[in-house]
């Protein structure tokens, strides 16, 4: 049977390798931009306009010049439906009605709009902070609540907190990817952070708990039925053992997804390309971060933890 938790310091190299350049890219982010996303205006508040044009002729760059000679150099323009149909989807920071007026009477004057059809919707950026905030604490929640559930479904187990912080580890691994990766997008293909993203990371952060669990349930099961052998040894039968659920139930989340992202449309593509970063990484932690965290503390490899270890170790030579 192939060691797996053997070579767990690769594992933590290679998630070194992503989580450091992704903190790079939001502190780049942060320093170009104001901001480690580029927010939405669930964030940062404006107004949605959906206009059509009774004729053709009106383009992008039109239209975009004449929100930017009304102040709004940031807008966001996206043609909807066919180019036939003349409906575009603008979103802008603008929420004053007299300059909502002006900005109409240009787009009338370069191409005639179809008032019946004219659609404003307003954001205050506070619904996004306060959505925002929400997140932030039901993700600290769910530490304190998933530790505490660990330690007492496991209280038979030596050191059953250790489980419970290792699977926080491994959900932090994976919150953290899942935001470098909307913070790359943001700077390579304009992709906003909106109130979907935070669904996206709640979700992954249960998915990647949940995986974590039914590794770690294996491993509860297996010490006491393997009693006298080496905790690695155990840990990794356990890997083994439970490793086809994980995959399988993985597997098919993934199919949907790429099926989601090819077919969904614009409107959750973004969505649904959060979601399987998220999916993804939360596959490899539960197995590469989670558990192999889990063994170097028991052989006392974490740095300023189990500083006793060496005094046991040097006891049992």
């Amino acid at each position: 049977m192939f060691n797996l938790v053997e070579k767990r310091r690769w594992y933590f190299i290679l998630s070194a390798f992503i989580i450091v350049p992704g903190l790079l890219v939001m502190l780049y982010s942060a320093a170009t931009t104001g901001a480690l996303f580029r927010l939405s205006i669930d964030f940062t508040g404006g107004s949605i306009y959906d206009i059509r044009f009774t004729e053709a002729g009106a383009t992008e760059n039109d239209i975009r010049a004449i929100f930017a000679a009304a102040g709004d150099d940031n807008v966001i323009i996206q043609q909807v439906g066919t180019a036939d149909e003349n409906r575009w989807s603008i979103r802008g920071t603008f929420q004053d009605d007299s300059v909502i007026q002006r900005i109409l009477n240009d787009l009338n004057a370069l191409a005639p709009l179809d008032r019946g059809a004219f659609e404003q919707q307003s954001v205050s950026a506070t619904v996004g902070q306060e959505v925002a905030r929400a997140a932030v604490l039901a993700v600290l929640l769910a530490c304190f609540v998933i530790t505490g559930f660990i330690v007492l479904a496991f209280r038979q187990v030596p050191k059953a907190f250790r489980y419970g912080v290792c699977a926080i580890g491994a959900m932090l691994h994976d919150v953290l990817v899942v935001m470098s990766a909307a913070s790359l997008t943001g700077l390579l293909f304009g992709w906003e952070v909106d109130a979907l993203f935070l669904t996206a990371v709640l979700t992954v952060v249960g998915f990647s708990v949940q995986d974590t669990i039914v590794i770690f349930d294996r491993i509860r099961e297996n010490i006491p039925l393997h009693l006298g052998e080496p905790y690695e040894t155990i840990v990794n039968r356990s890997v083994w053992e439970s490793i086809h659920r994980s995959l399988a139930t993985q597997l098919n989340a993934f199919f949907i997804m790429v099926a989601l992202m090819l077919f969904g449309g614009e409107t959750i593509r973004q969505f649904i390309f959060i979601m399987f970063i998220g999916l993804l990484t939360g596959s490899y932690s539960s197995i590469f971060t989670a558990v192999p965290l889990l063994v170097a503390w028991e052989k006392g490899e974490l740095p300023f933890v189990n500083r006793q270890k060496p005094v046991v170790a040097a006891a049992e030579a």
